[in-house]
């Protein structure tokens, strides 16, 4: 092979090596576009989320979520959930014990501080069903209320009053201003 073949198979062989390159590395304008605008100093996103808390290797809580928003800013540490929640919390035996749900979520880390609003919706494992717009879970204190009216229903009544408390497995149930059908054993 003389000198000249070999640098036009050399040069074509590069040719075709940069032709490749520049064809796989394609990327549609509109994608470029939604990254960047997603982009923002001291925040990370995340999709397809699952995060487990859990005390002394027992997980208590486990959150399921389509998109989350980190904030990592130390003064104002949070986690958002601008396309929903899923909340399970489990019991000393890894059982569901209650099942909160939210079109958004706002976790304060510092806190620890959950804000559950739009659509909220509370199931216990023995049935009971709350639902209103806005749910505040205290972490540390394992407590969850609202100030906002809410609904509860159960098998056999219908409760409606503004504002609720209880513990976070629906157990100590308070509601302020109760208003609705209550059964009352004779």
């Amino acid at each position: 092979m003389s000198m000249i073949e070999k640098v036009i198979k050399n040069s074509l062989l590069l040719l075709f090596c940069l032709a490749g390159l520049l064809t796989s590395c394609e990327n549609k304008t509109s994608d470029i576009e939604d990254l960047l605008a997603k982009m923002e100093v001291g925040k990370e996103f995340a999709e397809e989320v699952e995060i487990l808390y859990s005390d002394s290797a027992i997980i208590q809580a486990k959150i399921v979520a389509p998109v989350m928003v980190m904030d990592l800013n130390r003064n104002t540490e949070s986690q958002e959930f601008p396309e929903g929640v899923i909340v399970d919390f489990f019991d000393d035996f890894q059982n569901i014990s209650s099942t909160l749900s939210g079109l958004y979520a706002l976790r304060k880390i510092r806190r620890g501080q959950v804000i559950v609003r739009d659509s909220v919706v509370w199931k216990s494992a023995t049935g009971d069903k709350l639902e209103t717009q806005e749910l505040i879970w205290d972490e540390k204190a394992e407590k969850i209320y609202s100030d906002k009216f809410v609904v509860i229903t159960r098998p056999d009544e219908i409760i409606y009053g503004h504002g609720f408390e209880a513990g976070q497995d629906f157990n100590n149930a308070r509601i302020k201003a109760v208003e609705g059908r209550i059964k009352i054993d004779e």
